[in-house]
């Protein structure tokens, strides 16, 4: 599979895995749900962080750059699939954006 390929499936899979994770801390918190709902929500987030360590960039910070433009589209279709409100025009267009940013700082030409 192509490195650029692999590394969004990457970032996808960590994205989901966070904002399930924290997701299940805002439904004990804000949303009045047990506070069993937090186990589920710490295995996700150490999933999370696991899944980061995956991605191809030799530092950490231009991992977590590159992944933030990812967790933004996928905050949009969670926003979407699982609250119920759908993206407007501009949450498209910022998602849009982000992702392509997030292939920039992953592919761009640099000496080792």
């Amino acid at each position: 599979m192509p490195v650029l390929a692999n590394t969004y499936l990457t970032f996808a899979a960590a994205a989901v895995a966070e904002i399930a994770g924290c997701f299940a801390f805002w439904a004990w918190l804000r949303g009045g749900q047990s506070v069993w709902w937090v186990l589920p929500g710490i295995v996700s987030l150490v999933v999370f962080a696991w899944l980061l360590t995956l991605a191809p960039a030799g530092y950490a910070g231009r991992s977590y750059a590159a992944y933030g433009g990812i967790y933004i589209a996928a905050s949009l279709v969670w926003l979407w699939m699982a609250e119920g409100q759908r993206p407007d025009s501009w949450d498209l267009a910022g998602g849009a954006l982000a992702i392509v940013a997030a292939g920039i700082i992953i592919l761009a030409p640099r000496s080792a």
